[in-house]
């Protein structure tokens, strides 16, 4: 183990000694707040730590092996416990490894998923409509809540464009490497040829911001419209100004929201989405500086970068950022995102490691 893992394993086992004598001193509970913190603290630093132990252990083991070589009748023994530290050792080094790669404080945040029809006219809508129902059957194996934020619908059925939230337990852990360019091969039920055709939809993932708090925006570099909701939902919203339009000025980013039948409604709902854009703007110019410096793996996440292409006629999927190519796209397409979703997180989390392993 690299004796900068092996320091900062001992801070943090001092910091857990340390946090050990004020939760048992009962200071503490005077401040509640401070107490939950502390509490979490200790937490997520107790594993940790009881695996750099178990780490020590097995390395004094190892250590006490190689001085019982020096004894004839231990020999036979000291060799088997040498063999056994030896096996144990690089499994619990690179637990711990993955322990100490930095969080993203964002994977346990809610998301705003935004599919837009791209390249490919009619098929292109359709194919957005497909793309927003296996992420929604995603969102049901995993019991999550999907909300409709806004829809403007194709003529010929699917999406021009569809934003919606998604709550649940980690969602943005698991859904925030969909962001960039999908494309299919396929042909269309229009196609009197049977030629394929090859469209592409951009898509979307943005935490949800915490409130107003994560972006500070001026009142006045916002334009606010209300207008007439079109589409279904009755005579109520077809009859009243309800729809709301936020037009951010500094950005030009522009949101729209007629989902609900209150204007107060769609008003907080389409503020929660202009906050969510700003954000991932901000985010992805920082992302982009630093992947100046250090070409990420899995790639920017930039919505106009192809990373995934659906070709029905061969029936297979291929995720181009990882070269993962799966034959079962029918059950892909039906929400079955687990192996796509574990092999692009074990990927970032192998280059996290290689960065912790060579911070140069």
């Amino acid at each position: 183990m690299k004796q900068s893992i092996r320091d900062k394993l001992e801070n943090l086992a001092g910091r857990l000694d340390e946090l050990d004598r004020i939760l048992a001193s009962g200071e503490a509970t005077r401040d509640m707040d401070q107490y939950r913190k502390l509490t979490r603290e200790h937490a997520e630093l107790g594993p940790v730590v009881a695996l750099y132990q178990t780490w020590c252990l097995t390395e004094a083991d190892l250590q006490s092996a190689l001085e019982m070589m020096a004894d004839p009748d231990m020999k036979e023994l000291a060799e088997a416990e040498m063999k056994s530290a030896r096996e144990r050792l690089p499994g619990i080094e690179i637990e711990l490894q993955k322990r100490l790669l930095p969080k993203d404080i964002d994977d346990e945040r809610n998301v705003f998923l935004e599919i837009r029809a791209g390249t490919g006219g009619d098929e292109s809508a359709l194919f957005a409509g497909n793309l927003f129902r296996m992420y929604t059957r995603f969102a049901e194996r995993q019991h999550w809540q999907v909300e409709v934020v806004s829809a403007n619908d194709s003529e010929v059925g699917g999406y021009k464009e569809v934003i919606a939230r998604i709550v649940g337990n980690g969602v943005y852990a698991k859904l925030k490497f969909e962001s960039g360019g999908h494309r299919v091969q396929r042909v269309p039920e229009t196609e009197a040829q049977g030629r394929i055709h090859t469209s592409a939809c951009t898509v979307a993932v943005m935490p949800e911001a915490d409130e107003l708090a994560d972006v500070h925006i001026n009142p006045a570099e916002i334009r606010i419209d209300t207008f007439r909701a079109s589409g279904a939902g009755g005579q109520h919203i077809n009859k009243t100004d309800s729809a709301v339009r936020i037009v951010h000025l500094p950005t030009g980013i522009v949101v729209e929201c007629q989902d609900g039948r209150s204007q107060h409604k769609n008003k907080a709902q389409a503020m929660s989405v202009l906050v969510a854009r700003i954000r991932d703007a901000q985010q992805r110019e920082q992302n982009a500086k630093i992947a100046s410096t250090r070409k990420s793996l899995i790639g920017s996440g930039d919505r106009s970068e192809r990373i995934r292409t659906y070709n029905f006629p061969q029936g297979r999927v291929t995720d181009h950022r990882i070269n993962l190519t799966l034959y079962k796209i029918d059950s892909i397409m039906d929400g079955d995102l687990d192996e796509l979703v574990g092999a692009l997180a074990n990927e970032h989390q192998a280059e996290l490691l290689a960065a912790l392993a060579d911070p140069e």
